[in-house]
């Protein structure tokens, strides 16, 4: 009788009963790993160029969040292609919670407007939102332009001749500003630049004659006088700058509330215990009130999720969201 295959069956399920059991260590190693966690500095990778608004936020949670944490945080620029370089470079790294994503609607929109991009916004290990945004319709200082009707009308005048900057295609301020000209049924030019500090600069110079940069972005420039603020997208007027309308005021209209995020990723696959207890430190850090204050005055309202599952779950609602927007919009990258 051949013994073969029952010699080779018996291996197969040896090696069946080591890699069970190499799993079950491994599931009971996480807890302990988790409250060993971080046991050297962890990476926070921003999307954005240095100085911009979201790059100021990332830097102001950094240290209160690394104190949270009892390790540094070293933050990283990795910007190009409107965030999806550095959301592609994340989802490829480990899971074991020493890189980690400033995750944004960006990508979202990102992923909807080009489905072939190398990361699924719905795959990472979603930790926990930091905070909403509107963004703010903006114009030289030295522009004629003094309000949203001198603007429409202009447009109008010179259909696609006036240009709009933006921080690169797919981000709040190229969809707000699509979304802001379809509700208007006016036309404009598309001028996409490789990071949002680039903004302020074009209008500036004049090579573009207005844009929509998150508040948080644009503001600084507002109140050194630079830019001139028409309007905000938010449903209702931010508090850092109350006497400047919203797009529903100025339009006449009810249904115009465009805000972006942002928040914690993780890798895909991070182990739940190190999202809790990333989640944890992030909510902490964000009740600190000197964080949250300076948040207030970029523009930025600071928003906690009540769990990392209900972050994803805002996550999903929020993709609908922007899939109307662009569908309703017809925003594409042609």
């Amino acid at each position: 009788m051949n013994k073969t295959p029952l010699r080779r069956r018996g291996l197969l399920l040896g090696a069946l009963g080591l890699a069970a059991g190499r799993g079950a260590l491994a599931a009971a190693a996480a807890p302990e790993a988790a409250t060993r966690y971080p046991e050297r500095p962890v990476r926070l990778i921003v999307p954005y160029a240095a100085g911009g608004g979201p790059d100021i936020q990332a830097r102001l949670l950094g240290p209160v969040l690394g104190r949270q944490l009892g390790q540094a945080m070293v933050l990283e620029n990795k910007v190009g292609a409107g965030g999806i370089l550095a959301a592609e470079y994340v989802s490829q790294q480990p899971p074991d919670g020493y890189t980690l994503l400033l995750g944004s609607s960006t990508h979202v929109t990102q992923k909807l407007l080009q489905p072939s991009v190398k990361f699924d916004p719905q795959a990472f290990s979603h930790i926990c939102c930091t905070g909403t945004s509107g963004c703010l319709l903006v114009v030289g200082a030295d522009s004629p332009l003094r309000s949203v009707e001198d603007l429409l009308e202009a447009a109008r005048r010179a259909p696609g001749r006036l240009n709009y900057a933006s921080g690169g295609i797919g981000s709040a301020a190229h969809l707000f500003a699509a979304a802001f000209l379809s509700a208007a049924d006016v036309q404009a030019t598309h001028v996409p630049y490789r990071g949002s500090v680039e903004i302020g600069l074009a209008l500036i110079r004049g090579d573009a004659q207005f844009a929509l940069p998150v508040i948080s972005t644009a503001l600084p420039q507002v109140r050194d006088g630079k830019l001139r603020a028409l309007a905000v997208t938010a449903g209702e007027r931010d508090p850092a700058l109350p006497e400047v309308p919203t797009l529903n005021e100025a339009l006449r209209r009810q249904d115009l509330n465009l805000v972006s995020w942002s928040g914690i990723w993780g890798p895909p696959g991070l182990p739940d215990p190190l999202v809790q207890r990333l989640f944890g430190a992030v909510r902490t850090a964000m009740q600190d009130p000197g964080l949250r204050a300076a948040y207030a005055r970029d523009g930025t309202v600071p928003s906690v999720s009540e769990s990392p599952a209900e972050f994803s779950r805002f996550i999903e609602r929020e993709t609908g969201r922007y899939r109307t927007l662009i569908t309703r919009n017809r925003i594409s990258l042609s």
